[in-house]
């Protein structure tokens, strides 16, 4: 048990593949408004085939205010990288954010805060994305990008590692890992809070704890988000059939099918507006994708495809 005069440890985690980006990262962790009371460490976890990493992590950590740990998780697939921060730590309380992403100021005081006030184990922020003067006006009306957590009835029953704090002494989180079969195709986050939320795990939500995202020019395109939203359906589909029979996995696909109709419809409706006609397409997307999912068709893969000399081997 923490005696009341110790300081409450946190550890923030950043796995990076093959990202420059990395750096702005750090830079804005190293911005952070101090927390009374709290220590902080940075993990960064490189999970390219070489440690590309270490070089920028090592000169960083000459002007760093908070100790930080350099480890090589490869390759390729996400899941690793994330579990060896797991279990690099050993702090109370940890926090993951992306390596293409700025933390503001007051970022990690707002999540701990929230932490405290709500006894939640796990605490979501939003992450709000900035466009390109080059994106389609249609994208930037929609912000596509940015990531807010979903209510059901009321309550939070997922999560993703973007912009999340977590109670590592919470039972729901004792011993838990992230999948190591979704570290290629991603929704590895999905399940990994959707099991913490099944095994009682409480969410809660912080939108003062902000962090943004530049969205790359390459993933400004209706074709990135609508590969997004079909594997994003995918996984949805494979954990909501995992518990199901024969007789209920018709019954969700064919509910998931009015959905795709559904949308089609809207489309048609809203042809005149292409951001209400790619909202329409793109939720038919997502549908279509949890078709995929419950009938046990193989998942896109997002990581771990081999490298390319001058490619980048970010997802997709």
């Amino acid at each position: 048990m923490r005696h009341p005069s110790e300081p409450i440890s946190i550890d923030i985690c950043v796995c990076t593949f093959q990202r420059t980006e990395l750096i702005h990262t750090l830079e804005s962790l190293n911005r952070l408004e101090m927390i009374e009371g709290h220590e902080v460490r940075i993990i960064v976890v490189d999970n390219d085939w070489k440690p590309t990493a270490k070089a920028l992590v090592d000169d960083f950590a000459t002007r760093s205010k908070h100790p930080i740990t350099y480890l090589h998780g490869p390759a390729g697939n996400i899941s690793i990288a994330r579990n060896k921060c797991l279990e690099a730590s050993s702090a109370r309380l940890i926090a993951f954010v992306d390596d293409d992403e700025i933390v503001t100021e007051n970022w990690l005081k707002s999540l701990t805060e929230e932490m405290r006030n709500s006894g939640a184990d796990v605490v979501l922020g939003p992450v709000i994305a900035s466009y390109l003067d080059a994106a389609p006006k249609w994208l930037r009306v929609g912000d596509f990008h940015s990531t807010y957590p979903v209510w059901v009835k009321g309550q939070i029953r997922t999560g993703y590692t973007c912009n999340v704090l977590m109670n590592m002494t919470a039972p729901s989180l004792s011993g838990r890992r992230f999948n190591l079969l979704r570290g290629q195709t991603g929704g590895e986050d999905t399940e990994f809070f959707k099991k913490m939320f099944e095994s009682g795990g409480q969410f809660s939500y912080s939108e003062d704890a902000v962090v943004t995202e530049t969205v790359p020019e390459k993933r400004a395109t209706f074709d990135w988000l609508m590969r997004r939203r079909f594997r994003a359906g995918q996984t949805h589909g494979k954990l909501l059939a995992e518990p199901l029979g024969a007789a209920a996995k018709m019954f969700e696909t064919a509910r998931a099918l009015s959905k795709v109709i559904y949308s089609a419809f809207c489309s048609c409706l809203h042809i005149t507006s292409r951001t209400r006609r790619n909202t329409a397409l793109l939720r038919g997307g997502l549908h279509i994708g949890t078709i995929s999912g419950i009938l046990g068709f193989n998942e896109l893969e997002q990581y771990g495809m081999p490298a390319r000399t001058g490619v980048s081997n970010e997802p997709t």
